[in-house]
């Protein structure tokens, strides 16, 4: 049956959601518990959202259609042709990432998982307590704390730029980008098809799967 163009239509499911807002959630408290020197907290919290990253990396292999890379990882001449656009008026079409979007989630998962790989391994060189400890030459060591000092402003600036587009979509295109990622639904027109979710008993052996990557991580590195 034909749906209306006011039907709502889901297209974030639940792991993509709960992993969005508890990823940003986790790097506001770990730069509080670093502002504090509250160092355990901070190496747990970092653990956390490596896990969640690894399974974001997942959820682009194995999740839903549209939040899966080959879906939002588009060629840069359609990134260029949907900036030409930005100061349009015009509905959100998008069943996902525009494809500016699309490749801010890109960037910013490298960051994040730049940011938190590189913050184990300063924990653990300082702890004396991982694997790789006493085995990386010290010109090395002392790279990668440089390295996550450098990648957190890097993500610090990537998140600004991320809210600003979200604020420059809202008032100037007339589009709300975070209430979808909030209810998970959008209205769509006939013609845009529905995407295909993916069943969320898929998401828990792979969360499970990527805390223990994670886990594995932190000893190892």
């Amino acid at each position: 049956m034909r749906r209306s163009e006011d039907e709502p239509i889901p297209v974030w499911d639940l792991p993509i959601r709960v992993g969005h807002w508890a990823s940003a959630l986790l790097v506001g408290a770990c730069y509080v518990t670093w502002r504090r020197n509250w160092m355990a907290r901070h190496v747990w919290l970092g653990e956390a959202l490596l896990a969640l990253i690894i399974f974001r990396l997942s959820w682009g292999i194995w999740g839903s259609e549209n939040a899966r890379f080959r879906a939002f990882l588009v060629p840069p001449g359609a990134v260029f042709r949907h900036l030409a656009t930005i100061f349009v008026r015009e509905p959100d079409h998008a069943p996902g990432h525009n494809p500016a979007g699309g490749w801010m989630v890109a960037a910013l998962l490298v960051l994040l998982l730049g940011e938190t790989l590189s913050g184990i391994y300063v924990n653990n060189d300082v702890a004396n307590e991982s694997a790789l400890t006493g085995l990386v030459p010290a010109a090395v060591a002392n790279a990668i704390t440089e390295l996550h000092f450098w990648l957190w402003w890097a993500l610090v600036a990537a998140i600004v730029l991320h809210g600003l587009a979200i604020a420059v979509y809202a008032a100037v295109k007339g589009q709300n980008l975070v209430r979808p990622m909030l209810i998970g639904t959008k209205t769509l027109p006939p013609a845009i098809p529905r995407p295909h979710l993916a069943p969320f008993r898929r998401a828990l052996p792979l969360l499970a799967l990527s805390i223990a990557a994670a886990l594995a991580l932190g000893r190892i590195l």
